[in-house]
């Protein structure tokens, strides 16, 4: 597993680090039962505080994507792939609904939306 931290994001770096292992459970290049890197060493390979390597782990715990066993470390949780998938479609399905909200309050078409959206995803 690689992590890469961008100074330029505007995301924080737990966040960027969240959504990378999230990436890598969903796409199932982490598997389940898999071994995450132990929170120290994570923090020490991305030279980043062990106080936001484990915010990141307690997020992805609190979402179910993990399981932490105390004396043992983190691992890549037994849930339900396809019910964490459909949790983030909804998350995507609510961004789209307040896009075309916002779309139609500014009188945005149908079609620009479609042709904005397109731009967007390439």
């Amino acid at each position: 597993m690689r992590i890469i931290i961008s100074n330029s994001s505007d995301d924080p770096i737990y966040e960027q680090i969240r959504s990378q292992i999230e990436s890598a459970i969903l796409s199932e290049e982490l598997k389940e039962g898999e071994a995450l890197p132990s929170i120290r060493s994570l923090a020490q390979s991305l030279k980043i505080s062990v106080i936001t390597t484990k915010r990141a782990y307690e997020e992805l715990e609190r979402e179910g994507f993990i399981e932490t066993v105390k004396g043992k470390g983190s691992f890549v949780s037994s849930q339900n792939k396809e019910l964490l998938r459909e949790m983030k479609i909804r998350n995507v399905e609510d961004y789209l609904l307040k896009a075309v909200g916002e779309g139609k309050s500014v009188g945005i078409t149908l079609e620009d939306l479609k042709e904005m959206i397109t731009l967007l995803y390439e």
